[in-house]
């Protein structure tokens, strides 16, 4: 039945647009009326001609018809160039505005101007102490009140930050809530039958975030769609339901949200990606006699990497991986893959909640103070005389069994007043996916939590650097990109096979 409504919705869309235009030519929508009147009284409805029956099974929170937003994937017949005239234009502009606004309850912004109102007591409060402070000679019970005071404007500050913060947060589930009809047209298009759940849709997340995450996660829909679910016939024969099942589910850890993406499916050989990277050149006979089943799952993220024996309109171009996972790391995020052969495979995304204020780790190195991100810090580890290796001239230290390369970040960016030192130094172990690296600093300033400012054009090139930040006495520090640094890293280790190999022994 959703089906029949979906088309016949789509027929709607295609005669308002004709009407609009004023370029009105014939549709055939006898069948469609047909399939309908049937519905209405409670007959099955024919099968459309020429196409197999519908097998995705939505949620039962899918949208309604009305508001459902055409696949990506669906017929060129369907589609809707409204965009190509001037009225399309008009309705385009109104939905840019659209998505400019948020709704906010009103229970959130009375909060917000009650903190607002304390903040400016707590300020005058502050004024008035620093008046009588330069005035009066016996200052000890003012400087304890002034303590006091600076406490109460600090609460104050952070409980209004965090309801500032609030305001932009939407609910997740305008995201998701287009996902059913998307895996319903790939479900016909493939002639499968897959059924979706949604899970933590309710889960709330920085509108700016919101944005940026729907090609990801329509990518990786198609890419279980395609890839994942074997046909009804595979299933059979492998003992499971004809049925595929795709997991879409987002919940909250501390100040991250993190997003799975699983399906049911054929799950993802690693020897055949490594057997598909070598036939590409994208890695060397070596490297796969060498690479773990973990690292080979990670060649999906290679640019030009595609498992598919065909190109179609959702897979094989060798384009979407990598996409994803650069996106992803933009948004200063992570991605990881799980898969069992045969029972399926698991992405999962992990994503801050906000992009403007983080947590961060404030290190010094020579003269310059830097702030890393404290979501990819796993660890600090000290580093006493004898505890840093070399192997074939790349530094290294080991930690509870693992070898992890070292990088020297005064080195790196030319920090003034930088001195190359082993001892009495730091390593901050940071992480990006399984990927791990020690940032070699000379010192620990603390924990801060910092609003991140843009470089801008002049500087936003910088390698390893993300952004500026202000500190409280005024200074201006860059922020770290771990991303980055574990790229470069990660780059320049894959190019000397000498340490690969030795880093394999160590």
């Amino acid at each position: 039945m959703m089906d029949v409504l979906f088309e016949a919705f789509d027929l709607m869309k295609q005669l308002l647009h004709q009407v609009e235009t004023r370029k009105l030519q014939p549709l055939p929508i006898g069948a469609a009326i047909e399939r309908l009147q049937a519905i209405a009284e409670g007959k099955p409805a024919p099968a459309r001609s020429g196409s197999t029956p519908a097998a995705a099974t939505p949620e039962a929170r899918t949208t309604p018809p009305a508001t459902a937003p055409s696949s990506e994937t669906a017929d060129a017949s369907r589609s809707t160039p409204a965009a190509s005239t001037p009225s399309g234009n008009g309705q385009a502009a109104r939905r840019d505005q659209s998505t400019e606004t948020i709704r906010v309850e009103v229970r959130r912004l009375d909060n917000l101007m009650d903190l607002v109102g304390e903040l400016v007591l707590g300020r005058n409060r502050l004024l008035q102490l620093l008046s009588e402070l330069s005035t009066d000679g016996d200052n000890a019970e003012l400087l304890r009140e002034l303590a006091d005071t600076t406490t109460q404007i600090d609460f104050i500050t952070t409980e209004l930050q965090s309801a500032v913060m609030h305001t932009r947060m939407v609910q997740i589930g305008r995201v998701f809530n287009k996902f059913p009809r998307l895996v319903r047209d790939l479900a016909r298009e493939f002639d499968k039958q897959i059924e979706l759940i949604i899970e933590g849709e309710e889960t709330e997340l920085d509108k700016s975030l919101i944005e940026e995450i729907s090609d990801p996660l329509v990518h990786l829909i198609r890419n279980a769609a395609d890839h994942g679910i074997e046909d009804p016939e595979t299933r059979r024969a492998r003992g499971k339901s004809p049925t595929g099942r795709i997991r879409l589910a987002a919940s909250q850890e501390g100040n991250h949200i993190v997003i799975e993406i699983e399906d049911d499916g054929a799950g993802i050989d690693p020897e055949k990606l490594k057997a598909k990277a070598l036939e590409k050149g994208l890695i060397t006979e070596k490297e796969a006699a060498e690479m773990s089943d973990r690292e080979a799952l990670e060649l999906i993220f290679r640019a030009g990497f595609s498992t598919a024996q065909r190109v179609s309109k959702v897979s094989g171009r060798g384009v979407g991986m990598d996409v994803v996972k650069t996106n992803i790391t933009k948004l200063n995020g992570t991605i990881s893959v799980h898969s069992v052969p045969g029972q399926g495979t698991r992405f999962t995304l992990k994503l801050p909640l906000t992009l403007a204020i983080i947590q961060s780790l404030l290190v010094r190195v020579g003269d310059e103070a830097f702030a890393i991100p404290l979501h990819s810090v796993i660890e600090v580890v000290g580093l006493e005389p004898g505890t840093v290796y070399t192997i074939k001239g790349r530094e290294v230290i080991r930690l509870r069994d693992t070898v992890i390369p070292l990088l020297r970040v005064g080195e790196m960016l030319q920090v003034p007043g930088w001195t190359y030192h082993s001892e009495h130094a730091y390593a901050v172990i940071v992480g990006i996916a399984h990927h791990r690296l020690g940032l070699i600093v000379d010192d620990l300033i603390g924990q801060k939590e910092i609003v991140i400012k843009p470089l801008g054009n002049y500087l936003k090139k910088v390698p390893g650097v993300a952004g500026t930040t202000i500190l409280g006495d005024g200074r201006v520090i860059m922020i770290l990109d771990v991303g980055e640094l574990v790229r470069m890293e990660t780059q320049r280790l894959r190019g000397s096979e000498a340490f690969q190999a030795a880093l394999v022994t160590a």
